[in-house]
């Protein structure tokens, strides 16, 4: 019979996973809705908008009489940070294609999702009841810089490795970060892992060899490119904790998005310099492609968007579900965007390549679940 298309198969793949994960957290306690970005709080309004983003959360009755609650915010937050990622991932890829490929502009389409995302991130700031804005000092800003400059390092090499080899691999490099994080808390940060979590490692490696083995469009580059993304987002992971440790800190951000939104301001400042030294004499031929090539326009400002809105809405979901949930939710969003890029895509997924995926998946899962 004919193949599902990709976009039909993408949305089922999502619809199992935000069901899968939300079930794995329905024995957490209920937590009240968040309030919208910033805290500013929903306007009253004669047709009571207010009360129907604040009511009690609808009731379900399973059999047996047992009553279970569907929390519909959290839900759609699932389905935003899953397609959100899925569609980033190839509307990049197919920037990158048009820009040239491996000859193309990768440090400039990388620089300007960074300058998308953090132009949507100053709108919501001067937008009436949008988002409040922080109340940072100088040296907030310039603590906060570590963590920005790691997060985009961690992007521009992602960009990179998706860029030289197929992205389906790229993600399956990325998702051994565990094995990174690791490594720098122990040797630079002074912390400690525990045995099984060491031993969880072990088939996280060894499903990534495995998976590279038949890979068809292997590149040297893009395995080095994704493991340097390992350690700026392991970096970046570690610092945030101290980050975050500050006295007074998250009161002047403000919320989360406040955070998010700096980050990837002072971000795209980080890599201002790169895009000089390394693609700004070329602007010239990019800027004739970007108005020539609607494929590079149109995927560029959308992943832009994509990046900023699934990053933010990643965030708010692991804010307002348990570790448990957060683990399976992280292995489901990977095999999604994994397998439902590389059917998109036509990557290959042989049978090997498979279940190298699955083994280092799973064993990011147990790293992530085991003390």
């Amino acid at each position: 019979g004919a193949r599902p298309a990709p976009r039909a198969m993408m949305l089922k793949l999502c619809l199992c996973a935000i069901v899968a994960v939300s079930a794995a957290d329905q024995a957490a306690p209920l937590r009240p809705a968040l309030a919208l970005r910033g805290g500013a709080r929903p306007a009253v309004s004669g047709a009571g908008v207010s009360n129907a983003l604040t009511a009690a959360k609808p009731v379900g009755e399973l059999r047996g009489g047992a009553k279970v609650a569907i929390d519909w915010q959290l839900l759609a937050y699932f389905a935003g940070w899953y397609l959100g990622n899925y569609y980033y991932t190839l509307n990049n890829k197919y920037a990158l294609k048009a820009a040239g490929g491996a000859s193309g502009f990768p440090v400039t389409i990388g620089f300007f999702q960074m300058v998308i995302g953090s132009i949507y991130a100053l709108y919501l700031w001067v937008a009436p009841d949008a988002r409040a804005t922080p109340n940072v000092t100088p040296k907030d800003l310039l603590a906060i810089v570590p963590v920005a400059a790691c997060a985009a390092g961690a992007h521009l090499s992602s960009i990179m490795s998706m860029n030289l080899g197929a992205v389906s691999f790229a993600q399956i490099v990325k998702a051994s970060e565990p094995a990174f994080a690791a490594l720098l808390g122990v040797t630079l940060y002074g912390k400690t892992v525990s045995q099984a979590k060491w031993l969880c490692l072990i088939p996280v490696i060894g499903g990534v060899c495995l998976a590279s083995i038949k890979e068809l469009d292997f590149s040297v580059a893009a395995l080095v490119s994704a493991c340097v993304a390992n350690l700026f987002a392991a970096f970046r992971s570690n610092e945030n904790k101290k980050l975050m440790d500050t006295p007074g800190l998250k009161t002047r951000i403000g919320s989360t998005g406040n955070q998010f939104a700096i980050s990837t301001m002072l971000g795209a400042l980080c890599l201002f310099p790169f895009w000089l030294i390394f693609e700004s004499s070329r602007f010239g031929e990019f800027l004739n492609l970007f108005k020539t090539v609607p494929a590079l326009r149109n995927n560029l400002l959308t992943s832009g968007l994509y990046f900023y809105l699934y990053n933010e809405l990643s965030t708010l979901t692991i804010k307002k579900t348990s570790a448990t949930t957060q683990s399976v939710a992280n292995t489901a969003k990977r095999v999604i965007v994994i397998v439902g890029v590389a059917i998109a895509l036509g990557e290959s997924l042989e049978p090997i390549k498979l279940l190298g995926c699955a083994i280092g998946i799973g064993g990011v899962l147990l790293y992530s679940l085991v003390k």
